[in-house]
């Protein structure tokens, strides 16, 4: 399928700045022809009705002698070949002087002031004629007729659009060159913001200057600069996650070639047996650091949010517990379980999240309880695993809180509990593999991922405190939810096989 074209707005700007431009010249013209037409015919049918009449006024002046004084009078006034002007005086009987072929009558008939006007043919010609009538003492009143052809009139209506329409040209040129520069130097911030942007690396991911730059573009640019933003974060938290994760790795790995190296050259079987089991330990280490590494690379926010689905926080986190189970046995702690807002379990708490990172949430803080509560509690290691609801805010959030009976967290080593590659001191000296430092950061970060939090406080007994809160869903998307569980629930045992 081809392409569209892309539109380019310098053009599309001219086009429909310019086009609208013209269009009114052309109707400012058009206007302005009406107008000159209009005030033509009135001025040159007022120019004849005045000619009739000064010579009626010289018939009522000249008496009895009109028939001798006018017609020199007529002739004298009515010779210009340049106005083309024919006129005619009678007096019904008999012709005083003029053209006798000029009709006294026609079409489209004004009255202005003591004369007609109308248009009448004369010679195969359109002519425009004025009349006026003198009463005379005795006899018929004397007519008097002055004409002109109408192309004369168009001549004159030209001329006046002619010095009407040239200024209104050069404005219209004017005007083009204006929209012209206008337009480019309005387009000239999005140049310099392309400039701008093309001189970017993957390195520098500097913002964009908003000092020049116009307010309607200026939306623009800041989402630009905030996605600048966002990749420099990107791209930072990328480069930091490497740097750390190959100092990291380093440490086990070389346990590994060490342990390995030295069960090679042992001669005792018990010193090669001794190396192969540190030789195990150090690759243990160096395979859960991994799985840490992999944990806080899929907790970092992208495109895990479009894999969110509807999770029942109250049943993951039974469930994951469930699953530690037999390695609290195997510490001699007790793990439990309770639900404080519905102790009878029959109401889910149901979230928007990622249920693989959210289970990895749970069996950190677990792994985590179950790494300092031996080695401090011989005997009577608890933890116990509570969910319950709250409200933050006026936002009704799952919160399950994760508590033991341990030594818990020194008052000074709170503050970085939860940056990467923190490992307390105090932990360990107490004999314990305090790992990479990496699992209460992934809580953080994956916490973070679905706008939750995650914080810790001193349990009353003295141990450690986790509570994790994350939104839950609207009362009434969580009960459709509900019962669409309850339905799968259902369909699932009516398809389940019966032992007869």
């Amino acid at each position: 399928m081809p392409q569209p074209a892309a539109n380019s707005l310098r053009r599309t700007l001219l086009r429909r700045l310019a086009a609208p431009l013209s269009l009114l010249a052309l109707m400012s013209g058009l206007i302005a022809y009406w107008l000159a037409w209009q005030y033509t015919q009135h001025v040159v049918d007022r120019s004849l009705a005045d000619l009739a009449t000064a010579i009626s006024k010289q018939i009522q002046i000249a008496g009895p002698n009109a028939r001798v004084t006018v017609p020199p009078l007529a002739q004298a006034m009515f010779s210009d070949p340049v106005e083309q002007l024919v006129y005619r005086i009678s007096n019904g009987d008999t012709e005083i002087a003029g053209d006798h072929n000029l009709p006294l009558q026609g079409t489209s008939v004004r009255r202005m002031h003591y004369a007609y006007v109308f248009e009448t043919q004369h010679q195969g010609v359109t002519v425009r004629v004025a009349q006026v009538r003198v009463d005379q003492p005795t006899g018929n009143p004397i007519v008097v007729e002055v004409g002109q052809p109408v192309h004369h009139r168009f001549q004159i209506a030209a001329e006046f659009l002619v010095a009407i329409m040239m200024p209104l040209l050069l404005l219209l040129l004017a005007g083009w060159v204006i929209v012209w520069r206008v337009v480019n130097q309005q387009l000239n911030p999005l140049t310099d913001l392309a400039d701008s942007l093309n001189r970017q690396t993957h390195t520098s991911l500097e913002p964009v200057d908003e000092t020049y730059v116009p307010v309607e573009i200026r939306p623009l640019t800041g989402a630009l600069n905030a996605l600048l933003d966002r990749l420099k974060s990107a791209l930072d938290a990328q480069r930091k996650f490497i740097a750390d994760a190959a100092h990291q790795l380093r440490t086990p790995l070389t346990a590994v070639k060490l342990h390995a190296e030295q069960a090679a050259v042992a001669r005792d079987p018990q010193q090669t047996l001794v190396a192969v089991r540190e030789l195990r330990a150090a690759a243990d280490r160096a395979v859960r650091l991994s799985n840490q590494l992999l944990s806080l690379a899929r907790a970092e926010p992208g495109e895990q949010a479009a894999r969110f689905v509807n999770v029942d926080m109250a049943a993951l986190a039974f469930d994951t517990g469930a699953e530690w189970v037999p390695r609290a046995l195997g510490f001699q702690v007790d793990l439990g379980f309770q639900r404080l807002d519905d102790p009878t379990n029959a109401h889910p708490l149901m979230a928007r999240g990622n249920p693989v990172l959210l289970h990895e949430v749970i069996a950190n803080l677990l792994d985590n309880a179950l790494k300092y509560v031996p080695p401090s509690r011989f005997d009577g290691g608890r933890i116990t695993v509570t969910v319950s609801q709250t409200v933050i805010d006026e936002v009704r959030m799952a919160e399950i809180i994760v508590e033991d009976n341990g030594p818990g967290v020194p008052h000074m080593q709170q503050v970085d509990l939860f940056k990467r590659f923190f490992r307390g001191d105090g932990q360990t000296d107490a004999g314990v593999d305090s790992g990479a430092g990496l699992g209460l950061a992934i809580v953080h970060d994956i916490m973070v991922l679905h706008r939750g939090s995650v914080h810790y406080e001193d349990a009353p007994e003295g141990g450690a405190r986790f509570i994790v809160r994350i939104p839950l869903l609207p009362v009434s998307v969580q009960n459709e939810a509900s019962a669409e569980a309850q339905r799968q629930a259902k369909k699932k045992a009516l398809s389940a096989p019966v032992d007869i």
